[in-house]
Formats: structure tokens, sequence, C-alpha cells
């Protein structure tokens, strides 16, 4: 593995030790603002480092607005479908076709937008780290031999279909640490194995019918650009 790859994964590791540790030692209600804005600032991280590294040009921030922008407003449409949108998939593509960064920091984005409309709150930055997490694990893999088949991103999709409603789950129960009972941590999870299921299944969906013309059409419109060139994966 590269070491930027190793730097990466070191830095999502850090992120998510602070992420735990700070809802353990402040959660609270008094504490859920300053949670959130502490979790919000870490995720924006790797965007202020390619700030630092490399210049951005508009077009290329442009891009990525307009990808966390497609992320966000695609998930209002299927608000009435518990864990059914098409966020994850573009997401997923976003770090299939821009690199690992670009993903995190579309799947951030896209998050506290989509959450303007459907509502904010204590697990917008959970959702907004979550949600990073699979842009960034699509554009670390994007290269290996697997995620280069159908096949292959079928399973990713399913599988981080569960990944987010797990981690998600978690702020559940971090959120009620003081009562907190492997009874009822085994009641979150199992409760929450349908709408997992529903979110791993339209994540399939999406990517059968339209991840083939979206990665080949922003492929070109990258390349055509010269948009987002590699920094590091």
């Amino acid at each position: 593995m590269a070491v930027k790859n190793r730097w990466y994964i070191a830095l999502s590791s850090i992120v998510m030790f602070i992420l735990l540790v700070s809802s353990i030692l402040f959660f609270n209600y008094e504490s859920y603002l300053l949670l959130s804005f502490s979790i919000i600032a870490i995720t924006m991280l790797p965007f202020f480092i390619r700030f630092e590294v490399k210049k951005i040009s508009s077009r290329e921030i442009v891009i990525l607005a307009i990808l966390a922008s497609i992320a966000a407003v695609s998930r209002v449409p299927f608000a009435p479908l518990p864990s059914v949108q098409p966020t994850s998939f573009v997401i997923m593509i976003a770090g299939l076709v821009f690199g690992a960064e670009s993903g995190f920091i579309v799947g951030a984005v896209a998050a506290i937008v989509s959450n303007i409309f459907l509502g904010q709150g204590p697990w917008t930055p959970w959702q907004m780290y979550a949600w990073g997490m699979l842009g960034m694990t699509a554009g670390l893999f994007r290269n290996r031999w697997w995620m280069k088949q159908m096949w292959g991103k079928l399973i990713f999709g399913f599988i981080w279909g569960y990944v987010f409603g797990w981690f998600m789950n978690f702020w559940i129960i971090v959120s009620s640490i003081e009562n907190f009972t492997w009874e009822f941590f085994i009641s979150i999870y199992v409760a929450s194995i349908y709408f997992d299921l529903a979110h791993g299944l339209s994540n399939v969906f999406f990517i059968v019918i339209f991840s083939a013309s979206w990665i080949r059409i922003l492929t070109r419109f990258k390349r055509k650009y010269g948009l987002l060139d590699e920094l590091s994966l």
C-alpha cells in the first residue's frame, strides 16, 4: 500500500478516535453544538490540506459542489422511503472518478446540505463522517482490479449500506451511554437490519442502472478539462 494511502487511513482513524472520545466525554444536550462544530471542522481538514498542497481551480471547486448538490438533492424525493436514496451512489462515483479526497468532501458536504431540507440535528456530523468515509474508501480502492469490475462495485455498495447504518446506530447508543446495556446495543442493530438492507439494495440498483454512464461521462469531463489531477492516490 502506498505511503499516501496509509496517510489517508491514519487520518480517518484519528478522526474516528476524536469523534468517539468527544462523544463519550461531552455527550449531553448542551454539548451537541460543540460536538457538531468539532466534527464538521475535522471533516473539512482534507479540503484545507489540499488547498495548502495544491491550488485548486474554480472549475474543480465547481465540479465538487455540483456533485455534492446532486447527492444532497437526490436524497429529498426519496425521503418517504427510509434508507433508499441515490446519495450514496453519487458519493461513491465521485470517489471512483476523482479520488479519495474528493469523494470524502462530496460525502461530507452532501450530508449537511441535504439536512437543510430534511432537518439538522446531532446526527448530522455523524452522517457527514459516514458518507465522507464512503467516498474516501471508494477512492482508495478504485484502482483495485475487483473495483473495476461491476460485481466489485455491487459488493462494495451493498456492504456500505450496512456499514453506514451500523455507524449511524452507534451515535444513538452513545447518546444513551448512561443507560447502556448489551441488550439495548443488540436491539438497536437488530432493528436496523431492514433499513440497512434497503440501503444496500438501493445502492446495488443505482450502480447497475447508472454507474457505467456516470463513470464514462465524469471521466471524459475530467480528462477534457484536466480536473482534479491526482494529488496522491
